[in-house]
């Protein structure tokens, strides 16, 4: 095993915009009009840049590569792998061929050893990665020789491909075995991808630098810098005023700018839903004709039309059309005010003087938390609470900043994201499965049902796509007959951009979106026009 050192970030100075607190950009500033370089806006500033603390767990990290990368609409394709995985008959081992021209950050060459090490730390409670509950499937991983590894499985899992997106990380950077959360790597990234961290500046913004040895071949934009402005309203203010080359933005904003000489607005399909949690020991949420009369009360397609500016779809499931193969077209909610009425009444929710119902005394209200600086889930609070106050249930809301939300999650519902392009499992088994009840934001709310627990391990556990296909049909109704939570919408992502470089192709996206993804998602394949 060859030696090598953990580098540390290198900081440079870079002619940026500091996130609000700066005038806006000189048009006619060097930095500007260098085609070689580009400033972005991002609504989100990651805690870590650990792979193994979850950072781009579905890929597109621009400091790191997985074994498969996403090829941006629905396959995966080999990336630190020279060829597809093969997998035995049984679907419990998989055997990987590295390529062998791959360096680190640091100089130092990838082979299996990283590979092992990587995914070991997954599944050993000695490094505490917030993602150990994702691989329980992960039995061990070996190194067959320098560039082959094989994953062995505890039981058949036909989704494995979907866990090689993960960053590699050095072999060395995990030598000690101790929680991660002190880790170097958090917040100075050693990895194999086409872009170099070279500045954070917490709070603020974070500059990379092009890869010189990447073994993708050189990126033609040699410098990102990435503002962190978390308000929407905000950021779209900046991007009038011509700062930024691009950023993310709810539909209805980015709508603005769809007349604009200075930038593109682009939608992107995404697998991506919001829904409403409903805690399952709340002596409301908790009451199945409840859960089903808001399922009937809320009026999607008004929320995809007035919301979303018409870019999504209404969502009964977490199943998404980026995966139509999955879905059952019958498992949906008609909204149905007179039927939800019903539902309660036969149910013994009584309207009282002030309109809302009770039963024994218990008031049909409860509380749904939204983080506080994301401006479409709180509109998506509010509208939630306007339908279920017209069938006599109270909803309070509360904007709340994302760490103080998480211990809630049993007591409160919350305006919940997620969703996967690559395949159904990732999403459905944690947001439906009673094993994962209550992992941090898998199953929140603690739901339960028998059908739908054994359907999800009979998709998994099947290699036969069209028998996959029919156990995650049977979920569906079966979740559809017990519903746990209430889906709103699958969203269409929207960005702005500037046409200064070719190489934009459109994405299919997971819930996780913004300056990683977006129209950038393959910018390291990007040039400037000429």
């Amino acid at each position: 095993m060859r030696s090598r050192a953990i580098l540390p970030a290198i900081a440079i100075t870079a002619a940026v915009i500091a996130a609000g607190c700066t005038a806006p950009a000189d048009p006619d500033d060097d930095q500007t009009n260098d085609p070689r370089s580009m400033v972005l806006a991002d609504s989100y500033e990651p805690d870590s840049l650990n792979p193994l603390l979850g950072y781009a767990a579905e890929g597109a990290a621009k400091f790191y590569d997985g074994l498969l990368a996403f090829d941006g609409q629905r396959d995966l394709r080999p990336a630190l792998a020279d060829e597809q995985p093969e997998v035995s008959a049984d679907g419990k081992s998989w055997t990987v061929s590295l390529r062998d021209d791959v360096t680190f950050h640091d100089g130092s060459e990838l082979d299996a050893d990283d590979v092992v090490a990587t995914y070991n730390a997954l599944i050993d409670p000695a490094y505490a990665s917030t993602l150990s509950s994702e691989f329980r499937m992960l039995d061990k991983v070996t190194k067959v020789d320098a560039n082959t590894v094989r994953f062995s499985l505890k039981f058949s899992y036909a989704a494995w491909p979907a866990k090689m997106v993960l960053g590699i990380v050095p072999s060395e950077a995990l030598r000690n075995k101790a929680p991660l959360e002190d880790s170097a790597l958090n917040s100075e990234p050693v990895g194999t991808g086409p872009y170099k961290l070279v500045d954070w500046r917490k709070g603020d913004q974070m500059v990379w630098e092009a890869n010189p040895d990447y073994w993708g071949g050189v990126p033609k934009i040699s410098e990102i810098t990435v503002v962190f402005a978390p308000d929407d309203n905000t950021r779209a203010q900046r991007m009038q005023s011509g700062e930024f080359d691009g950023t993310v933005l709810p539909p209805t904003l980015a709508k603005s700018f769809e007349d604009s000489d200075t930038y593109r607005t682009v939608y992107h399909k995404s697998a991506d839903f919001r829904s409403i949690t409903l805690p399952s020991d709340h002596p409301v949420t908790g009451d199945s004709a409840v859960r089903e009369a808001l399922n009937l009360a809320v009026d999607r397609q008004a929320m995809v039309d007035g919301l979303l500016g018409g870019h999504g779809s209404p969502a009964s499931t977490p199943f998404s059309p980026a995966l139509p193969e999955f879905v059952e077209p019958e498992a949906t909610f008609d909204h149905d005010v007179a039927e939800a009425e019903r539902i309660l009444d036969e149910a013994g929710w009584r309207a009282g003087d002030d309109g809302v119902r009770a039963k024994g005394g218990q008031r049909a209200a409860f509380t749904v938390m939204y983080f506080a600086d994301d401006s479409l889930r709180k509109e998506l609070a509010q509208a939630f609470a306007s339908d279920a106050k017209d069938i006599g249930i109270e909803v309070e809301l509360a904007g709340l900043d994302r760490t103080a939300v998480q211990p809630r999650l049993a007591k409160d519902a919350i305006v919940l994201g997620g969703g996967n392009p690559i395949d159904p499992d990732p999403q459905a088994y944690d947001a439906l499965h009673s094993s994962r009840a209550g992992d941090g934001y898998a199953n929140p709310g603690h739901y339960r049902n028998d059908e739908v627990d054994t359907a999800l391990d009979r998709a998994r556990g099947t290699t036969d796509p069209a028998q996959r296909a029919a156990y995650y049909r049977q979920v569906q109704k079966a979740y559809v007959a017990d519903p746990g939570l209430v889906y709103l919408v699958f969203l269409e992502h929207a960005y702005l951009m500037r046409e200064r470089w070719s190489g934009y192709q459109p994405v299919v996206e997971p819930h996780t979106h913004g300056t990683t993804w977006g129209p950038w998602w393959n910018v390291e394949k990007w040039a400037p026009r000429t």
